[in-house]
């Protein structure tokens, strides 16, 4: 998968009503909330990264937040979120903008956010160690990076990557699919890609671009989520990762 074609994707005029609904609909999850509320102070410049139409930047907003950032490589996305932003008269910027080469200067961030599992709609895993060493770069000594995850690991999907690895020894994996736990999906907007890791993955794309681990979670274990939040996606898994200059 190629990422213009990711982007093509994001920039639909139906995922990006999708996208619009949920700012209303579902809103700041509760887990994202506590996580959020741990490791940022209110007055810190933040950077959401895959912000879609402003849902997590909102919901910030809303908690006292003042100092944000959104920005997406889907441009009808953005422009949908500056839309919102002006009817409900807050103060957030939002920015197209590609997480793999951000125009930012070094250090210009006090946390960084990426969420509902935006950077796994990365193709290629080394883009995505593209990205997180991109947002190393431009937060603080310090800085917490808070993100989320599918999990290959999962009772749900269990006998799915089971056979997948098997057709990937075999060489008969889908076309398109660069690594295992690549997934392109069906939706009702076409072609959805995702990258669905395993645990270890994870650890070692943090350590390999130079983050400190601190701790990773199900959403489940972090709160109990509205049957909206839980029809908008599956379960994830959160990750807390510290610049450590």
């Amino acid at each position: 998968m190629e990422p213009d074609a990711v982007k093509a994707y994001y920039n639909q005029p139906g995922v990006v009503a999708d996208y619009m609904n949920a700012v209303s609909r579902v809103g700041l999850w509760h887990s994202e909330e506590k996580v959020f509320k741990r490791l940022f102070k209110p007055d810190d410049v933040l950077l959401e990264l895959g912000c879609g139409t402003g849902r997590i930047a909102f919901g910030l907003w809303e908690l006292g937040y003042r100092r944000l950032l959104g920005v997406d490589i889907a441009r009808d996305m953005v422009e949908e979120a500056r839309r919102i932003n002006r009817v409900l008269e807050y103060g957030i910027s939002f920015r197209q903008g590609d997480a793999t080469k951000l125009s930012f200067e070094a250090a210009e961030f006090d946390g960084a956010i990426f969420g509902f599992n935006g950077l796994m709609t990365i193709p290629k895993r080394e883009n995505r160690r593209k990205a997180l060493r991109e947002i190393r770069r431009v937060t603080k000594p310090g800085a917490w990076l808070a993100f989320t995850t599918h999990n290959r690991v999962s009772e749900k999907y269990h006998d799915f990557w089971i056979e997948e690895e098997q057709r990937w020894k075999e060489g008969k994996q889908a076309p398109g699919l660069d690594e295992l736990g690549d997934r392109i999906a069906d939706s009702p907007h076409g072609p959805l890609f995702i990258h669905i890791p395993i645990r270890e993955e994870i650890l070692e794309d943090l350590a390999a671009t130079g983050w400190r681990y601190e701790v990773d979670a199900p959403r489940t274990d972090i709160a109990n989520e509205s049957e909206e939040v839980r029809k908008f996606g599956d379960d994830c898994r959160f990750w807390i990762a510290q610049n450590p200059g």
